[in-house]
């Protein structure tokens, strides 16, 4: 029988073929093949969101994320349609529960001494966070949720909270890998300004976070009409863009590295 030698450099090439069809694989198996993943968020729960935001994701049939704040006036006055929009199917994500940040940094004077994460530890955090998941769980009736650090702060005076939080999570924004996703926070911008943003990304980045706060009021805030014509954007090209809530999009996430 004849044996026919195999080089070492063939053998290599064979398993670098390998690895780069896997990593090909992976990359398609988004539910809609191999998109470019939108999520878009709403950070704060604001009046705007439920007035404007809302109705026009509903029109055009988009599924969007909302990360609740339970001491919002808008929250506190109107559970009962924060609770319909997740049975619409958006998703409500956790803010935590006071919405603390660091009160050092420029334009933090809004930051109350009392909710300054500047003197908080993690414990605290950590224990702030998990009520806020009980809280989203008896809303929705979910056990998994997704995290947005408020101000995307995360260190306590004794060290990193996130860090400590992000395995009651199956997804956090901010600990997302920058060769996957990217991320814009548009406040006082156009429509035109947001799409030349999401199409300049380079061809590695799978997902793109558009994190919204005020829509059409309240603060940072994107101009109602704005926000439609982007909408009206990604309507048109849902043959480029998957548009889904961040829990889904990071659900499909883990199970392409499976």
């Amino acid at each position: 029988m004849r044996v026919t030698k195999v080089s070492t450099h063939f053998l290599i090439l064979l398993m670098a073929m390998h690895l780069a069809y896997q990593s090909l694989e992976a990359a398609e198996k988004w539910p809609d093949g191999n998109k470019i993943a939108i999520s878009l968020s709403y950070d704060d729960a604001l009046d705007s969101q439920l007035d404007n935001a809302l109705p026009a994701l509903n029109q055009r049939g988009l599924k969007a994320s909302f990360y609740i704040v339970p001491l919002s006036d808008a929250f506190k006055e109107r559970i009962e349609e924060w609770r319909q929009l997740a049975q619409q199917g958006h998703e409500l994500g956790n803010h935590s529960l006071f919405h603390a940040c660091l009160s050092g940094k420029p334009g933090r004077e809004w930051v109350q001494p009392t909710n300054a994460l500047d003197d908080k530890t993690v414990q605290a955090m950590v224990n702030e966070i998990t009520v806020a998941n009980t809280l989203l769980t008896s809303l929705d009736g979910y056990s998994e949720h997704t995290f947005t650090p408020p101000c995307f702060d995360q260190m306590v005076k004794d060290g990193n909270y996130v860090e400590a939080v992000k395995e009651q999570f199956v997804g956090v924004k901010s600990l997302e890998d920058p060769n996957f996703a990217a991320f814009i926070g548009p406040s006082d911008i156009s429509s035109a300004q947001i799409i030349n943003f999401i199409e300049k990304q380079p061809a590695n980045i799978r997902m793109i976070n558009v994190l919204f706060h005020g829509v059409g009021g309240d603060h940072l805030v994107t101009a109602t009409a704005e926000h439609a014509k982007f909408l009206d954007y990604l309507v048109a090209n849902k043959d480029k863009y998957w548009v889904d809530t961040y829990r889904n999009i990071m659900l499909a996430k883990k199970r392409s590295a499976q």
